[in-house]
């Protein structure tokens, strides 16, 4: 039987992986890297996009950049890429950044770089749900 692990969006486990080159540390997610039971992954990344990059949203169902670039195929490779290894690795759950438009569990930003704040989920996030693992933002930690 295989050993069940949980993913995690690699800037809660510490990595400077965030689109602004910094991270999103969580002590829960961290001990549960240290202690093997969770693998941390950055589905930006995954897609191919760089480390620090320009910010980017989600609006009318595409991911757009501050300076109005569509990188909704980097996050969709991302989201794929993600997937794959959470199959690989038996994942039935997921620890994902909340307002992420890669990880958002069920809040994003609206689109306008105003800082609002909508009902939604990011690209990945939604990809693994209708895969049936099961989400759980940072915030749910605490």
């Amino acid at each position: 039987m295989n050993k069940k692990v949980i993913i995690v969006s690699a800037c809660l486990a510490g990595l400077n992986c965030r689109y602004d080159g910094n991270s999103n540390s969580c002590e829960k997610v961290i001990e549960m890297v240290k202690n093997g039971t969770a693998i941390p992954l950055c589905p930006e990344q995954l897609g191919g996009l760089a480390t620090p990059r320009i910010p980017a949203e989600i609006k009318d169902g595409k991911v757009i950049t501050k300076n109005n670039i569509d990188v909704t195929m980097h996050f969709e490779r991302g989201a794929n890429e993600t997937l794959k290894i959470a199959k690989l690795v038996n994942a039935e759950v997921a620890i994902l950044k909340q307002r992420s438009p890669s990880c958002g569990v069920s809040k994003i930003y609206d689109g306008t770089f105003s800082g609002n704040i909508i009902s939604g989920m990011g690209k990945t996030a939604e990809l693994l749900s209708k895969h049936g693992i099961k989400l759980i933002s940072e915030e749910d930690l605490k």
